[in-house]
């Protein structure tokens, strides 16, 4: 049977190519959904007829977006981690098990909140700061691209799983094949068959089910590791518990990101109108991406970070944190100087009108400030999960979107009105940062009380 990992590679290889070797499969992974959402506004920003609210409209969407993606990551984070426990094991009639069950579990859950959504449609859009101008917008979109949604969780997951189960490059691929599809017949149905905004989700779920296509037809193969089969099909409380369990760390932050989306929507309504929705969600794009890129960085971190601290090689552990760290700030300021002097590169773009684009460059360049502090923020909450203090890694990530921005978003607009709004979200990476700092620190004091100074 194929091994997961290297175990060779994972103690002896150097540690900058090893990073690298894990971390590029995984940012593509993570990138691929902000994928479809960011060629989707583009797409839109040029389309006649649509223009800027359109785009507002499309931000409007991006809470119960990623509800949905949440909702995909309990599982397929959860299906993914312990096939590799079961294959590290070499007990690979559980994990095949573990892949039926997911199937189940993914129709069911995305089932279920996909329908509620739909029912509920129009007053959740006004709930989450849909505006009488962004509003038919939203909801046309939400209408055609919920149906497929169920596409999108059931590619993600089985992508998850097919690269633990010892597929990096593969996974990488197929998730590549939906982006690429994507570009091809998004403008097809926006430009050639002029249907709207509609014509963006439509696009949108076939390119997602080009992908998924690609992904089923690996684990349906005959050749494949694992496959999936229609007698594992049957739901295992013991099982499903196992998936739950683990999957419910990127379950709780994603929920939380959904919900801060919604506050900041419900503030910049408030205090800015469709002009500062609309700017949010052009900025937001960029920080999405940088975003992505760092928690790519951190899961390429994780299987060595793991491995080599259960060989209790400490000496690797900490040369991989401390490389990762650098690697993490290093992207955050690259991020954070283009933003500064080349802002205009990734606004223009979303054709924008000459308010929306200047409302853009102002909100971009406020948003980012503290991007170099997000990348050691993200490591390290990634390194306490590595070293199996989920609770920790939970909490820390949960203070950045949850813990210190709301409460900012209410205060600061008190005081700086629309600035506040944009100020609060800095505001909430700088305390946030700080205080991983702290943890982290006082971690390493309790490292050494338990024997383990060469950690750090």
């Amino acid at each position: 049977m194929a091994k997961v990992a290297n175990t060779d590679e994972l103690e002896n290889k150097k540690i900058s190519k090893l990073l690298f070797q894990y971390a590029l499969p995984a940012i593509i992974g993570t990138m691929v959904n902000s994928l479809y959402n960011i060629i989707d506004r583009i797409f839109i920003g040029h389309t006649p007829g649509l223009g800027d609210h359109a785009i507002g409209g499309l931000g409007i969407c991006l809470p119960l977006m990623n509800l949905t993606t949440a909702v995909g990551m309990l599982i397929g984070a959860g299906s993914a981690s312990r096939i590799s426990i079961c294959l590290g094991s070499e007990d690979k009639k559980t994990a095949e098990k573990i892949i039926g069950n997911s199937f189940l579990l993914t129709l069911l859950l995305t089932g279920t909140v996909i329908t509620l959504i739909y029912i509920f449609l129009d007053p959740i859009l006004i709930k989450i700061g849909a505006t009488q101008e962004t509003f038919p917008y939203a909801q046309e979109f939400m209408r055609y691209l919920l149906p497929g949604n169920i596409f999108l969780t059931m590619c993600f997951n089985f992508n998850s799983m097919m690269r633990a189960s010892g597929y990096p490059q593969k996974a990488m691929y197929t998730m590549l094949i939906s982006v690429f599809a994507n570009v091809i017949i998004a403008p097809i149905f926006l430009f050639g068959l002029k249907l709207g905004i509609k014509g963006a989700a439509i696009a949108t779920n076939i390119s997602v089910f080009i992908g998924l296509c690609f992904v089923m037809y690996h684990f349906m193969n005959k050749k494949s590791m694992l496959r999936i089969r229609v007698s594992n099909m049957r739901l295992n409380k013991k099982i499903v518990w196992a998936i739950i369990s683990i999957g419910l760390s990127p379950f709780f932050i994603q929920t939380a990101a959904s919900a801060v989306a919604f506050f900041i929507n419900q503030q910049l309504r408030v205090y800015g109108g469709n002009v500062a929705i609309e700017a949010y969600t052009i900025s937001n794009t960029l920080l999405m991406i940088i975003i992505m890129i760092m928690v790519g960085l951190t899961q390429g971190m994780q299987p060595i970070v793991g491995y080599n601290y259960g060989a209790k090689k400490f000496d690797r552990v900490k040369e991989t944190l401390i490389y990762t760290i650098k690697v993490g700030v290093i992207i955050g300021s690259i991020g954070l100087l283009l933003v500064m002097f080349l802002p205009n590169i990734f606004v223009e773009p979303f054709n924008p009108s000459p308010e929306l684009a200047k409302a853009s460059v102002k909100a971009i360049r406020t948003i980012t400030l503290m991007l170099p502090f997000v990348g050691f923020q993200l490591v390290v909450t990634n390194f306490f999960q590595c070293i199996g203090m989920a609770a920790k890694s939970i909490f820390l990530s949960l203070t950045r979107q949850f813990l210190f921005l709301i409460p900012s978003l209410f205060i600061l607009p008190t005081f700086w009105g629309l600035n506040g709004v944009w100020y609060s979200m800095p505001t909430s990476d700088f305390l946030s940062t700080l205080l991983t700092g702290i943890l982290f620190f006082l971690q390493l004091r309790q490292f050494k009380k338990m024997g383990q100074q060469n950690l750090i």
